[in-house]
């Protein structure tokens, strides 16, 4: 299975760093700053680093894995952070260089509901959660907290599932 690591990085201004993305033939959408974890990847943290070093020139600061979202394909790690500065011009990457892959350009968006549902921030989970917890990002579990932890029943937990409970808040399970 593949694994992917994401940052939903906040700037200094207080809105969420995404790269827009514009193909031929395709309408225009959002994404966040990441990629693929490599095998000489020591954590997913120093994954999501190497990233972000990448695709922004940038250091961000990770505070919490805040979601995790698989497929049969693919485990996506979302990490919140913060991030001072970045420079796209110093980016590297072979995606950037290949301009039949399209343009790959860098956005603020406000963090607010009404701002991020006039994008088309994917994937589409992601978006909801910023949408629905826009005011309170920092506040969310840090599931780094809770994996590897014993459950009731003394089995050791490696997934963490993060739910919407009936009153719309969001918990680890």
């Amino acid at each position: 299975m593949k694994e992917r690591v994401r940052g939903i990085l906040i700037t200094p201004g207080g809105r969420l760093l995404t790269i827009k993305r514009v193909r031929p033939e395709v309408d225009p959408y959002w994404v966040l700053p990441g990629g693929g974890v490599e095998p000489d990847d020591a954590t997913l943290e120093v994954a999501l680093l190497r990233e972000i070093d990448e695709e922004l020139a940038g250091q961000p600061t990770i505070n919490a894995l805040i979601h995790i979202l698989e497929t049969d394909e693919e485990r996506q790690y979302f990490f919140l952070g913060r991030i001072e500065s970045w420079d796209p011009d110093r980016r590297t990457g072979p995606e950037f260089a290949d301009p039949s892959r399209g343009q790959y350009v860098v956005e603020e968006v406000p963090l607010h509901p009404a701002h991020l549902t006039r994008i088309a921030l994917k994937p589409e989970p992601i978006a909801h959660l910023l949408t629905e917890n826009a005011s309170q990002l920092f506040h969310l579990t840090d599931l780094r907290l809770i994996r590897g932890k014993s459950g009731p029943f003394g089995q050791q937990i490696d997934h963490v599932a993060v739910v919407l409970d009936v009153g719309g808040q969001l918990r680890a399970e």
